[in-house]
């Protein structure tokens, strides 16, 4: 799958770019210990550090980054990014802009107190024909101070301007800065293919099979990372 990322010539050897997910993983994730005591066990238990899904997840596709230092200073957002000239003249110059509260009325993320941030994107972004781009808040970063709204873009088709991504700003007491880097988004192609749900039972062999997958699980750890996880090829950036 070939990801294709443009950006205005004046910032081709300056701005941040897009990155695999796995090069973007949180410190938290590389610093969290492996094992935790549970008082409900009595013992120490293997944490999500150990969860080849949650790990995967996180891991999965690629990272738009904020191309500058933002900070948050008393409730107010601010920058200082000198950009050069632009050659398309309609490009956005600042990191940030806003929707106002009532473009999201009527929904949980609405509230008249505060806006919705919008990150502006200064790559546009190719997709291969048939895939649209799947863009969502950060997998399991709970920790950034705002929830990025989940978007469906067709990518194959639009990809002449950048995919701005809203976000409701979820830490009203953050005071700091996000720096240069920071995922925004975590974006995946999907395929525009129409699904076909079918719904069974179990036969006789899918009950023995369920059974014994079940059973092994519970008697070892690391199964579904040797027997089931797929091994996964190494995004490359260009």
């Amino acid at each position: 799958m070939r990801v294709t990322f443009r950006c205005d010539p004046a910032l081709i050897d300056t701005l941040a770019r897009p990155v695999p997910a796995r090069q973007a993983l949180p410190e938290w994730l590389r610093n969290m210990p492996g094992t935790a005591w549970s008082a409900l066990h009595d013992e120490q238990i293997r944490t999500v550090k150990h969860c080849p899904p949650f790990v995967d997840a996180m891991a999965f596709g690629f990272v738009i980054p904020l191309p500058c230092d933002v900070s948050m200073r008393d409730g107010v957002l601010s920058w200082d990014w000198d950009l050069p000239q632009l050659a398309a003249e309609a490009h956005p110059r600042s990191p940030i802009s806003f929707h106002v509260p009532a473009q999201v009325a009527a929904t949980p993320f609405h509230d008249e107190a505060v806006s919705i941030v919008k990150f502006n994107s200064f790559w546009t972004i190719e997709l291969e024909p048939g895939y649209s781009l799947f863009a969502t808040h950060p997998v399991n970063r709970a920790d950034l101070p705002f929830r990025l709204l989940s978007g469906v873009v067709d990518c194959d088709r639009f990809s002449d301007v950048g995919v701005l991504f809203p976000a409701v700003w979820t830490d009203p007491g953050f005071e700091g800065v996000l720096p240069r880097g920071t995922p925004v988004a975590q974006c995946f192609p999907v395929a525009r293919t129409a699904l076909d749900l079918h719904c069974e039972p179990l036969s006789t062999a899918g009950v023995g099979r369920y059974d014994a997958t079940a059973a092994a699980l519970l008697s070892r750890h690391g199964v579904y990372r040797r027997k089931f996880r797929a091994r996964r090829g190494r995004s490359r950036r260009e």
